[in-house]
């Protein structure tokens, strides 16, 4: 589980290091294409007899997919890892606490909108553009979660996933095109784009798909929870980007609301 949260952010922040080149864009096309043919040869998703019922789910996932990715790495670009994955994680944690009518979620769900606001909180530095990307990131995911829990009803194994991921992956491929003509990538531009693919799909995915084998899957749930921490650290290391104390105390508030409502939610 660790090794798939630090590989996750390690690949976002490696794939930073081609923002110069590529820009967020031209990095997302390339992991799309990457998750792609990762996804393919474990899916191996028969597409020929897909019927509408299953297409409309695994099109819309497809397209949730893309913007998830476009717009976090968006967000990464003007707001820093840390606090972009920060509000990205704002989508499964409603997720967690919408159906819930306990009065701990309801304090989860104040503890988290309070870490939201001092995020936001008005200041000369403030990236209201970048936050908004993060959010949008957060509103992806969470629809990405619901269709996905569809799209696995409807297609066996990782038919779905496959799928979905093919046909982000032939979305971004005239943009991709675009940016190429564009600003001719650099080796080590491409080579940063590949490996954030690898690093953030092919390895959580395989590792994730292991771990959930031996792990009860509330217990991962609640180690998901770290995500915004690695984040933060990995952009330091890497990436050089500092957060402040405040900054630091609200990515706590959003980690402790999630592990908390996990933690003591019965299965």
């Amino acid at each position: 589980m660790f090794g798939s949260g630090l590989s996750n952010q390690t690949g976002a922040a490696v794939g930073a290091l081609a923002f110069p080149v590529l820009g967020p864009l031209g990095v997302v096309a390339v992991r799309q294409y990457v998750a792609a043919l990762v996804l393919l040869a474990v899916g191996r998703p028969r597409l020929r007899s897909f019927t509408w019922r299953q297409w409309w789910p695994v099109l819309l996932l497809g397209a949730v997919f893309g913007t998830m990715n476009l717009s976090l790495y968006s967000a990464v670009d003007r707001i820093g890892l840390g606090l972009a994955v920060t509000l990205e994680f704002l989508g499964p944690l409603t997720i967690a606490l919408a159906a819930s009518r306990r009065r701990l979620d309801a304090g989860c769900a104040v503890l988290a909108a309070a870490g939201v606001v001092v995020l936001m909180r008005p200041r000369p530095s403030a990236d209201y553009s970048g936050m908004a990307l993060g959010l949008v990131a957060a509103c992806c995911w969470a629809s990405y979660i619901l269709l996905n829990r569809l799209v696995g009803q409807r297609l066996p194994g990782a038919q779905g996933a496959a799928a979905a991921a093919t046909v982000s992956a032939l979305a971004f491929l005239p943009p991709g095109i675009a940016v190429a003509l564009r600003h001719p990538p650099t080796a080590g531009a491409v080579l940063c784009a590949v490996t954030a693919g690898l690093l953030s799909s092919a390895v959580p995915y395989l590792a994730d798909l292991l771990t959930l084998r031996h792990v009860p899957a509330q217990t991962f749930g609640l180690f998901m929870s770290v995500n915004p921490v690695l984040a933060a650290v990995v952009g330091r290391v890497v990436l050089d980007q500092h957060l402040g104390g405040a900054e630091w105390a609200a990515v706590g508030a959003v980690v402790v609301a999630n592990a908390a409502s996990i933690a003591t939610t019965r299965t």
